[in-house]
């Protein structure tokens, strides 16, 4: 048999996990290509080196060309891509996931589909934010919304005071950014890159940004569950120290401190423990240093069968078993 052409990709055990990686990297009017295993990013002031396997989610502005082993490279190495528009405040489209097995979206799928289960989940999310108060569990979701509100509101409040940025309300059309004033702006690009990243660790474990519990009706649904978990510990106040020091550009300098505060803060490593936690998972296996691995799961093609084990696939099956005809209506 005739080997297939080309470089085989790494195996998964290979690759770096996702939560050592480097949060995120935003570029824009450049030119991406490969060297040997780092990407190269060009543009008027010079090339820059990137290993592929140490970064977690590149994000593509306007004006960005990508070579074909670019790309080849990232996707062999379990990097996520994202098209966004100026400053990253606009999500376009991303790239292949890092998993290949479906146990967690499996998990997520079941738990999203039982409203007890969802409400569940809904619950821990938002204890997770007021780990101090005993009545979460027993409230509606309307006063877990309300309780929340309250909280952001006296979080936007106590940073205004802090830095000294006036602070109004949140306000920013979509449509156009430059309406918005500056800490706004800082909020909404601190938001996006926030986003970016939350959205590669739930692609890269395998779970659907679409499925969420919190949010709903909104193809990044489960990305803004997770996220809202750390906004004021990171977004938040990132964007008012960034107003706070007046940059020549609010957007680049705020894109740069929130990568150095997910750097700090280990975020990702955080996120994939809080999204497994969520999703409970219970057949993730531990590996030799006593850390989940959390995508490197044998990944088995099977065929469902509605006794409810799956079957082998992959082979020709004896339809002359005497198996019960089930009734299935037409």
């Amino acid at each position: 048999m005739a080997s297939i052409p080309g470089v085989p990709p790494p195996e998964l055990p290979d690759l770096v996990r996702v939560e050592d990686r480097m949060s995120f990297l935003y570029t824009e009017r450049s030119t991406l290509g490969r060297d040997s295993n780092a990407v190269t990013i060009s543009d008027a002031s010079g090339v820059v080196h990137v290993p592929a396997a140490s970064l977690g989610v590149l994000m593509l502005g306007p004006g960005t060309r990508v070579t074909h082993q670019a790309m080849l490279l990232l996707a062999e190495n379990g990097s996520t891509v994202i098209w966004v528009g100026e400053f990253g405040v606009r999500y376009y489209a991303h790239g292949r996931a890092l998993a290949e097995t479906s146990r967690l979206i499996e998990a997520q799928a079941r738990l999203v589909s039982d409203r007890s289960l969802r409400l569940g989940v809904a619950r821990r999310m938002y204890a997770m934010r007021f780990p101090d108060d005993d009545e979460v569990y027993g409230l509606t979701m309307q006063q877990l919304r309300g309780r929340e509100g309250a909280r952001v509101r006296a979080c936007y409040r106590e940073h205004s005071k802090r830095t000294g940025v006036p602070w109004g309300s949140r306000k920013y059309d979509p449509a156009d950014f430059d309406s918005g004033d500056p800490v706004n702006r800082a909020l909404s690009v601190a938001h996006s890159c926030l986003y970016g990243v939350v959205h590669a660790v739930t692609v890269a474990l395998g779970a659907s940004p679409a499925l969420g519990f919190i949010h709903s009706g909104h193809s990044r649904a489960f990305v803004y569950d997770i996220a809202d978990l750390y906004k004021a510990e990171v977004t938040i106040p990132v964007a008012f120290d960034v107003v706070a020091a007046t940059p020549n550009d609010v957007s680049a300098a705020t894109r740069h401190a929130v990568r150095d505060a997910l750097r700090s803060g280990k975020i990702l490593a955080r996120c994939v423990k809080d999204i497994r936690d969520m999703l409970a998972a219970e057949d993730i296996e531990v590996d030799g240093d006593g850390r989940e691995d959390y995508w490197m799961q044998t990944a088995e093609v099977r065929l469902w069968d509605e006794e409810g084990e799956d079957v082998a696939g992959g082979a020709n099956h004896d339809d002359s078993a005497p198996a019960h005809e089930p009734e299935v209506p037409f």
